[in-house]
This record gives structure tokens, C-alpha cells and sequence, in this order.
């Protein structure tokens, strides 16, 4: 009971995240590439700092310290090479073909997971997310291809790494100052490489950025949460859920209207959240 109530809680946490981390990427479309990427993460990750610091300060003095250093100074890295790719696929393509490949990640987790936190994937979920691939390959057609994809895929690969990464965080750091130390270890490079590309910024562009950076930052909360309950190979598929946000704040705020052949691919990458959600009699969680 403890092991089903456990990953129930981390599905429903992953899917707040993903409905979160969907409306960071319509402030990034609102941009509409006039901020440089470069730029984007450097501003998105000193807002993020400055927001969470706070909160970090009021933890205890053990929860502050960085803990695995290298491990976390590997995640920040990923969110700037992640972010910054992120920013150029959904800049020159719809939100919903930029996600399709975005979730992606959920494959890419399931060797990862077998590689990294040696799980073993049941062959149901293994299954599902062949399933989910496929209907990926159906939203974003050969025909449609677009050379941003190739960024979204980039993309995919270090979310992929980032959420199982997680797993092997210690349990004396918190989510709080795992938030803080990611955000403070990616500052020195995306400064630099921002300084290279600065250009002057307005303020609804920063407010765009101010309000990317929140709502990304519940996301990586949540998903610390998430894959701290439950292993990445049986979670992991919940993060297509963010498809169905998207492909709905596309048509709402961009009139990006999906065809029926793409709304066939959707239903593909979210059905197979389905059966997750059922209660099973499950083991006792560790």
C-alpha cells in the first residue's frame, strides 16, 4: 500500500510539474527570440537564485551544505546546455512539435535508469514508452522535420539525465537547496557566455523571463520530489502529460491548431498514463 500510495503521489507530482514547466515555455514563445538563449539563461538563473534564497536560508544548516558537489555542478550544466536549446526549438517550431521531442525524455530515462540506479523497468512500462515514442514520431512527422528538432532532442537528453541524476542526490540535501546549488553552480558560465551575446532588454521581456524562471523552478522542485519516491523507470512516462498542456496553450495563445493526424500521435504519448493511475496490490516501498 505504502508503494502504490508513494507513486501515486509522485505521478500527480510530475504531472503539476509538467503542467508548470509548459506554461515556462509559452513565456518563452511569447519572447519570440528576442532575447538571445545565452542571455535568457543567464537572467533566468540569477532571478531563480533570487527567488529561492530566501527559502534556502530558512532550512536547517545541514540542508544548506552542498553535498556531492560534483554531482550537483554535472545538473546545472544540464540546465544550461537543456535551457538553452530549449529556447532556440520553441522559438522556430510550435510548442507541440518543440514538446514532442522534448518527451522523448521518458524513453531516454529507461536505459538511463537501468544504467545509472541499476532499476530494472517492468515490460508493461517498458512497452508503454515504446508506445508514447511512437506516438512522438506521429506529432512530429519526417515530412514536417525542422533542424530546431535536433536542439529539442539535445533538449530530451540532458532532461532525461537531470530527472534520473536525481535519484543519486543525497537525502541530507533538500529540495530547497538542491533548487539553490543548481541554480548558483550554472551563474559563472552562463555568465560569460551571456556577456558574449548581451544586448539591451526590455521589461516585459524580463517579466517574461522572471515568470519562466518561477515556474521552471517548481518544476525541478517537483520533480526532485517526484523521482526521490519512485524509481525514474516507473514514473518517468508521466512527464508526457505536459504534451496535452502545451498542444492546449498552443491553440489558446498561439492558434497553433493540430491536425487530426497529431492529435492521433497525442493520444498515443497519454493513453499509456493510464494504467499507471489504476490501483494494484503492490510490495511494501523501501
Amino acid at each position: 500500500m505504502n508503494k502504490l500510495s508513494s507513486q501515486t503521489i509522485a505521478l500527480w507530482l510530475l504531472i503539476a510539474g509538467n503542467l508548470s514547466a509548459s506554461l515556462s515555455d509559452v513565456m518563452v514563445k511569447l519572447l519570440d527570440g528576442d532575447v538571445h538563449p545565452f542571455q535568457y539563461i543567464f537572467i533566468r538563473q540569477l532571478i531563480s537564485v533570487a527567488v529561492i534564497y530566501p527559502f534556502w536560508r530558512r532550512e536547517s544548516k545541514v540542508s544548506r551544505q552542498l553535498h556531492a558537489p560534483g554531482l550537483n555542478l554535472l545538473r546545472a550544466h544540464l540546465v544550461i546546455v537543456g535551457s538553452g536549446c530549449m529556447v532556440v526549438a520553441i522559438t522556430h517550431m510550435t510548442l507541440a512539435s518543440a514538446n514532442a521531442v522534448f518527451y522523448a525524455a521518458p524513453l531516454l530515462m529507461l536505459p538511463l535508469s537501468i544504467l545509472m540506479m541499476r532499476e530494472t523497468p517492468a515490460r508493461s512500462k517498458i512497452l508503454a514508452t515504446i508506445l508514447g515514442f511512437v506516438g512522438v514520431l506521429i506529432v512530429l512527422r519526417p515530412s514536417q522535420f525542422h533542424w530546431a528538432a535536433l536542439f529539442a532532442l539535445t533538449t530530451a537528453t540532458t532532461l532525461a539525465l537531470f530527472n534520473v541524476s536525481a535519484r543519486k542526490l543525497p537525502q541530507q540535501q533538500s529540495m530547497i537547496s538542491t533548487l539553490f546549488w543548481t541554480s548558483v553552480l550554472s551563474i559563472p558560465v552562463a555568465t560569460i557566455a551571456a556577456a558574449a551575446y548581451w544586448q539591451p532588454i526590455g521589461f516585459t521581456e524580463i517579466m517574461l523571463i522572471a515568470a519562466g524562471a518561477i515556474l521552471i523552478l517548481i518544476y525541478n522542485g517537483l520533480a526532485v520530489l517526484a523521482y526521490r519516491r519512485a524509481p525514474a523507470g516507473e514514473i518517468g512516462i508521466a512527464e508526457y502529460s505536459g504534451l496535452v498542456f502545451v498542444t492546449l496553450f498552443g491553440i489558446g495563445w498561439f492558434d497553433e491548431i493540430p491536425d487530426w493526424l497529431t492529435a492521433i500521435g497525442i493520444l498515443c504519448i497519454i493513453l499509456p498514463l493510464l494504467p499507471i493511475r489504476r490501483p494494484r496490490s503492490l510490495s511494501k516501498s523501501t
